[in-house]
């Protein structure tokens, strides 16, 4: 490989010229071995933030990014793989429900999935709130499991896109968490190295999501949605409202029982049209376009699919979920049609008690969270409870409170909510 300085790729970078293929190669191969320094790594995230990258250095990015770990492969599975990816936000716990689902109709789904950090929630904490269930697996149980079951969600081992660990910690610390060439190219290395022939982007729009505005969640979606083809995998991305939580539970074990509602038939409306707009697309990209998602929800079959999902992972599927001790009830102020919830603001306070974390290494409560007993374009009655609040420790509920300040108006006329806002292929 060709010797490079990174002092003159940073510059080349920070003057807004093009890094050629060669040296974004020798850039992430040299630092996944430590010889480029996380400060020159620093001024090269910040210098990609300032002056953006061609598609073609993006894909090169995300290829290197790849090249730097293992790639897994289902060659000998018979069947096709599909999986999803979301870009995160209050109360989404569609993985949970969507997974089994779309494994009812012999498309297996083998989603890696992390943790939650800050106001998002992450998906194996939600699961680690099943007793029994553990995240961490074999690459032998993950195969196996993917063959008898047809869906696993776990942790990703560390051999997948080490480069990107590296430097989406940088990233969280520098400033630079926004830059859309380093969004897509992690979440892509990370999505291609998993493997899948078809991959669905959930990108999130609105107050509670990494994307504020559609304008830059259209550009996100569009650059993964090229690097996925390019890279070989049928790629296609639903733009999707954050504006309010999704569904009514907000926090780890609240969030697996409305799954399990979903899974039952029932549950919130926005959660189900979400899970199966999302099984619809994933399936149409795996060559199983016509078929009823819906029904499987309807008569069990998903459901059954869960039950054998989590005992495959030492699960205990009728294990009585935690439950936090202390509770606090908001209550409606006025009679009127809730016209805003903002989800950063039920976000932050879900997290404050104790339903998140500050840091990679801190511990959460699995029954801490909030209760909606409305949602955004649904009466509601003045007096009658708006939210409640979990936690074990009820020091955490005044500064949840505060985070809540300001979070809701109720207003004389109900306002119409657009959940799916875009499509693109």
């Amino acid at each position: 490989m060709s010797n490079f300085s990174a002092p003159e790729l940073i510059v080349t970078k920070r003057d807004k010229g093009e890094l050629s293929t060669e040296q974004i190669n020798w850039l992430i191969a040299n630092y996944t071995a430590g010889l480029v320094a996380d400060e020159q790594m620093s001024a090269m995230a910040m210098a990609i933030l300032l002056n953006g990258m061609s598609r073609r250095e993006i894909k090169d990015l995300t290829l290197a990014m790849i090249a730097s770990g293992e790639r897994l492969s289902y060659e000998g599975l018979g069947a096709p793989t599909a999986d999803k990816h979301s870009t995160g936000g209050v109360g989404d716990k569609i993985t949970l429900p969507l997974a089994p689902l779309v494994a009812v109709f012999g498309v297996a789904v083998p989603q890696l999935s992390g943790r939650g950090l800050g106001h998002t929630g992450g998906t194996l904490d939600k699961l680690e709130s099943i007793k029994g269930w553990r995240a961490q697996i074999s690459n032998q149980e993950f195969h196996q499991q993917l063959a008898d079951v047809g869906a696993v969600i776990c942790a990703a081992g560390s051999g997948l896109a080490p480069a990107d660990r590296k430097l989406y910690s940088l990233r969280d610390v520098t400033g630079t968490v926004e830059a859309i060439p380093l969004i897509a190219s992690s979440i892509m290395s990370k999505k291609i190295a998993e493997g899948t022939s078809s991959l669905v982007l959930d990108v999130k729009v609105g107050s509670g999501a990494f994307m504020k505005n559609i304008e830059r969640a259209r550009e996100l979606a569009t650059v993964m949605v090229q690097l996925g083809q390019d890279a070989g995998v049928n790629t296609s991305a639903l733009l999707t409202d954050m504006s309010t939580p999704l569904g009514l539970e907000i926090g780890n074990a609240l969030e697996v029982k409305e799954s399990l509602e979903v899974l039952a038939g029932g549950g919130p409306a926005d959660v189900v049209e979400i899970t199966i707009e999302l099984a619809q697309e994933m399936l149409r990209l795996a060559g199983k376009g016509d078929v009823d998602v819906a029904a499987a929800l309807k008569d069990g079959r998903a459901m059954d699919k869960w039950r054998q999902m989590i005992s495959a992972q030492g699960g205990d599927p009728d294990a009585a979920l935690p439950e936090a001790r202390e509770h606090h009830v908001v209550t409606a102020p006025a009679s009127g049609y809730l016209s805003q919830l903002d989800a950063l603001q039920v976000g932050t306070a879900s997290w404050r008690l104790g339903a998140g974390r500050a840091r990679k290494e801190d511990d959460v409560q699995f029954g801490a969270g909030i209760t909606l007993h409305a949602q955004q374009g649904q009466k509601v009655e003045a007096g009658a409870p708006l939210m409640t609040l979990h936690t074990d420790e009820p020091e955490r509920f005044d500064r949840a409170l505060e985070a809540l300040e300001g979070s809701f108006k109720i207003e004389p006329s109900a306002t119409e909510r657009k959940i799916v806002l875009e499509r693109i292929k």
